[in-house]
């Protein structure tokens, strides 16, 4: 059983990131029923921290690897996944997550990844799992939430082991997600025509820039950007802007195994309806669209639009933090695979 008694930083859910203001508090009364153990994974750059959890009785019956957004994620997202970890657990799963490289004791950097980067990555934390006698890994199903669109498909598509796929607010196009994320971010804010046109010219001059390949001397020379990027960052765009799902997608579509989308009825980030329909397209039959009425991290719209109502939520009733459906729909997922096997 993990009980949460620790120094909170949950202000506001933003974007599968926690906008932090440090508060100490004791979460007096929020428990999970798991069990968590720490556990470290051997990589070409070194080792990732990361932790297993499992059921808190009887034995798992397979092993979910969650695969993460962008940012500096660590292994538990500041404890924003303890909701799915527990989901898992009830349906009798282990879950395996990881520090991102840099981040939590992990060796690296993620911002010198590039996305196959990131799929080799997960493909060597399941070889990894598969080697470990306590990690029930007879059954494998990723989740993966954001960019980790641009990963899934792929792990699939070169892996013959996955028996089904959670994809949570996965984008299809680098690019486009970009410009829908800029309008959805306008049009939330009520950008009046000035500003609205000042954002849109800074975004396609970024984008010039990246596509002749700019330096970053180059960029912060021409940029008109509010907050410019940082060097790091700026490689780290460089190396995936072009990125598309769609070929790999068709080639994961060839495994025949289950998806699930779960899809924020009011995502500013990603544009869920374009990933929808890209994957019932390929898909067909194989894939589940659940709709739930939450924004791109799976938080109620209410909890993301007020930091005090974030804060009180993630205080004394963290499981709140979700929308109501998601680790409903996450379990039935679950179960559906087990009893596929």
């Amino acid at each position: 059983m993990k009980i949460l008694i620790r120094w909170v930083t949950i202000v506001a859910v933003t974007g599968l990131v926690v906008t932090v203001g440090a508060v100490g508090v004791a979460l007096v009364g929020n428990s999970f029923a798991f069990d968590e153990r720490q556990v470290e994974i051997p990589v070409a750059a070194g080792s990732l921290s990361g932790v297993l959890t499992t059921p808190t009785s009887g034995e798992a019956h397979g092993v979910v690897v969650m695969v993460h957004g962008d940012g500096p994620v660590d292994a538990t997202q500041n404890g924003l996944y303890d909701p799915f970890f527990e989901g898992a657990a009830a349906s009798g799963y282990a879950t395996l997550s990881w520090s991102k490289p840099g981040v939590g004791g992990s060796d690296g950097d993620w911002l010198t990844q590039s996305l196959p980067d990131r799929a080799a990555e997960v493909s060597a934390a399941i070889d990894w799992a598969k080697a470990q006698p306590d990690v029930p890994t007879s059954t494998i199903v990723l989740w993966g939430a954001s960019q980790a669109g641009w990963v899934l498909p792929a792990v699939v598509a070169d892996r013959n082991d996955i028996d089904g796929v959670v994809a949570v607010g996965t984008a299809i196009n680098w690019l486009r997600q970009g410009q829908f994320h800029l309008q959805a971010e306008l049009d939330h804010a009520g950008a009046d025509a000035k500003r609205r046109a000042r954002a849109e010219a800074a975004s396609a001059n970024t984008h010039a820039l990246l596509e002749r390949g700019a330096s970053y001397e180059e960029y912060l020379g021409e940029t008109t950007e509010t907050n410019p990027m940082t060097r790091e960052r700026w490689g780290f765009v460089q190396r995936n802007f072009r990125a598309d799902a769609t070929n790999d997608l068709a080639r994961a579509a060839t495994r025949h195994i289950p998806w699930l989308l779960l899809a924020g009825e009011h995502d500013r980030n990603v544009d869920v309806h374009e990933t929808a329909e890209v994957y019932l397209e390929i898909f067909g039959g194989d894939v589940k669209v659940t709709w739930v009425d939450a924004v791109h991290s799976m938080a109620r719209p209410m909890v993301d639009d007020s930091e005090f109502i974030g804060f009180v939520t993630g205080v004394f009733w963290p499981r709140a933090l979700l929308a109501h459906g998601v680790i409903d729909s996450y379990r039935g997922f679950l179960d559906q695979v087990a009893d596929s096997h």
